[in-house]
């Protein structure tokens, strides 16, 4: 196929002339094919204004314009004529009256004689009519005539011109000088920023009064007084809370619950750091994400689950350094629904609202507002973005990532010279569910996508958790049809994540108070946890691959180890205290052994395990020492194929 030639040719058909239209002929009395079908293609057409010199209408314009160009040459030298008389009487006048006041008499009579010759010399000297020259039309093609250049204007006052210019090119020149302004404009603004730019300190020389002596001091840059201090305001603020909080950092770095020896398998979470901003009291914690860079940095999203009460949203960035404040704030119109940090560009923050668009912040820029952001006519969703997942970059080197949406469609957005362009990839549809159209007709609803996860190993492998509780296995390459379909849970598919170290297993979780373990090859789950109420949230532990958490909305936190027991939580706490308040979202700490968990109070909980909860696996003896990833996969293979065998008691 790669030796194949194929020959294009290129002519000037116009591709998009239609084919085949049959015609009658009236001649033959009989439809007849078209054959000679017009091939021009119009791409512009503009209506002109110009007329030609020798035509009828050209002539009536030209003999117009030179009468009335003679009627107003003949009336200019009648009124030129009568200013100078006047201006000779006024300074006779004064002449005679500084005559009479010096000289009596005489000035009265010299006076008087002066005035008549004037008048008359005025009159006589008054020149003949001018002939009107001929106008000459202006052709506005050609560009060194006067009427199709720019016409200067040394003076003019509130935008209006007061250089005595031709009539017909004045409308012209206001509009030029609309666009003079706004040049002249952005050329000071950028003046402006480069001075502010370049301002480099001043040395000045100042005398000393007592010693007589001059010295030189530098005079600092026009800076804010509040920039000036921020780092440093922000280091002491740190130090404070190290001090106020001592106790609760010195339990996160060294306490270690020595009870666990006594609870057997059972562990505690020990609660420490509390998060809560005064903005954010009434809204929801809806989505969580560490920072794969900054190991004590994270974002927190902030919304409403709630449809009846929709309102602005808000994007905090804490770190456990400083638990008092957020380092970052974003304010939106909209509520966050979720959020994700690229993996190799940790200043990069991908954001999706409930109002169905999605959006970039960059950290490095210190801008309220996000550098990227979607719109009606970039393809925005038309139902909440309930995740967003960053890829790796494409072919160009293109930053990317995808979202899921309750309108069905999961789309890629690429970031293109400054701009997000969208692609649908695929379009989730309800196979079974079909709505009443008019006249009997059947019409296909699509579905709900509410939570998606792309696999860690095989790129254009993903899973899409639906509103209908079906998981579907999708692949990047194939848009109109899925891998596999898992009956998996009888309400919303909140949450679906592959296991960090098994490339074959994922979890999920529903409020129809369940989590399942599945194998991907496998259509039926492998292990199902009742948790006897709404389940928000389920997350994979990053040290571990048997070890998860879940939270439920009754506020609990729930730990399991799939190695140390597969029937039961090793620890079931309270997190949250207060009455009509449900925990939302969890995530564990990529390098601490800490978990944050959200509410609908805005408030973040941070909990430390205990040693039972993040055990290791024994080595034993005669055996081959595996580290890392290839332990945990070899821990889960063995767990995997007891629960494969129907007959194995364990």
């Amino acid at each position: 196929e790669l030796k194949q030639e194929i020959t294009r040719t290129l002519t000037a058909d116009n591709p998009h002339v239609p084919r085949d239209i049959v015609r009658f002929n009236f001649k033959e009395r009989a439809y007849k094919l078209v054959d000679d079908m017009d091939q021009t293609a119009v791409h512009f057409t503009l209506n002109g204004y110009l007329i030609h010199k020798d035509s009828d209408e050209g002539r009536r314009q030209s003999i117009r314009s030179s009468t009335e160009a003679g009627s107003f040459i003949e009336k200019a030298p009648v009124e030129a004529a009568a200013e100078p008389t006047e201006e000779g009487e006024t300074k006779d006048e004064e002449s005679t009256e500084e005559a009479e006041g010096e000289g009596g008499g005489e000035g009265e009579g010299e006076g008087e004689g002066e005035k008549e010759p004037q008048v008359t010399e005025a009159v006589e000297e008054e020149p003949p009519p001018q002939k009107a020259p001929e106008r000459k039309l202006a052709n506005q093609f050609n560009f060194i005539e006067r009427g199709s250049t720019t016409y200067h204007y040394p003076l003019r006052e509130k935008g209006l011109q007061t250089d005595p210019a031709p009539f017909e090119t004045f409308s012209e020149n206001v509009n030029l000088w609309f666009i003079y302004d706004s040049y002249v404009e952005e050329l000071e603004r950028m003046e402006k920023a480069k001075e502010k730019e370049k301002a480099k300190p001043v040395a000045v020389k100042k005398e000393d009064q007592k010693t007589g002596r001059k010295l030189s001091y530098v005079e600092p840059p026009h800076v804010d007084s509040l920039s000036k201090v921020a780092k440093a305001a922000k280091i002491a603020e740190r130090m404070v809370n190290l001090n106020t909080y001592d106790d609760i950092a010195q339990d996160f770095k060294y306490f270690e619950d020595a009870s666990d020896e006594y609870r057997g398998q059972k562990g505690t979470l020990l609660p420490l750091w509390k998060f809560q901003y005064e903005k954010t009291k009434k809204l929801a914690v809806t989505a969580l994400s560490w920072n794969p860079k900054y190991k004590d940095l994270f974002a927190v999203g902030y919304g409403s689950y709630d449809f009846m009460k929709q309102g602005h949203g808000m994007l905090l960035l804490y770190t456990l350094k400083n638990p008092s404040f957020p380092e970052y704030s974003f304010s939106s119109e909209s509520g966050v629904m979720c959020l994700d940090f690229h993996s190799d560009h940790p200043h990069l923050l991908a954001v999706g609202f409930y109002d169905g668009n999605v959006a970039i912040y960059n950290l490095k820029k210190a801008s309220p507002q996000p550098s990227y952001k979607s719109g009606a006519k970039s393809g925005k969703h038309t139902e909440p973005v309930w995740q967003v997942k960053w890829q790796k970059d494409d072919m160009d080197s293109n930053r990317n990532f995808f979202s899921v949406s309750s309108d069905g469609r999961i789309v890629s957005w690429t970031l293109v010279k400054n701009e997000l362009v969208h692609m649908d990839v695929i379009k989730l549809s309800a196979d079974e569910t079909t709505m009443q159209g008019p006249e009997g007709l059947q019409l296909q609803t699509l579905g709900s996508g509410i939570s998606f996860d792309f696999h860690k190993k095989i790129d254009y492998l993903f899973l899409v958790g639906t509103e209908e509780g079906k998981i579907y296995k999708c692949s990047k390459s194939y848009s109109n049809q899925f891998l596999d379909v898992f009956e998996a849970h009888h309400m919303a598919v909140d949450t679906v994540s592959w296991n960090p170290f098994h490339l074959k297993v994922f979890i999920s979780c529903s409020s129809d108070w369940t989590v399942k373990i599945w194998d991907h090859t496998i259509k039926t789950p492998l292990f199902v946890y009742d948790l006897s109420t709404a389940v928000g949230d389920v997350a994979w532990s990053p040290y571990s691959s048997t070890v998860f958490a879940a939270v439920t909305i009754d506020g609990q936190a729930h730990v399991f180890d799939l190695n140390v027991n597969k029937l039961e939580p090793l620890c079931t706490q309270l997190v949250v205290t207060r009455k009509k308040n449900k925990t939302t979202h969890v995530q564990f700490n990529p390098a601490d052994p800490v978990i944050i968990v959200g509410d609908e109070r805005g408030l973040i909980t941070c909990l430390k395990l205990s040693p039972n909860l993040r055990k290791k696996p024994k080595e034993k003896k005669g055996q081959e020492t595996k580290k890392g990833p290839e332990e945990e996969i070899a821990k889960l293979e063995k767990l995997l194929s007891l629960v494969r065998q129907p007959g194995s008691k364990e």
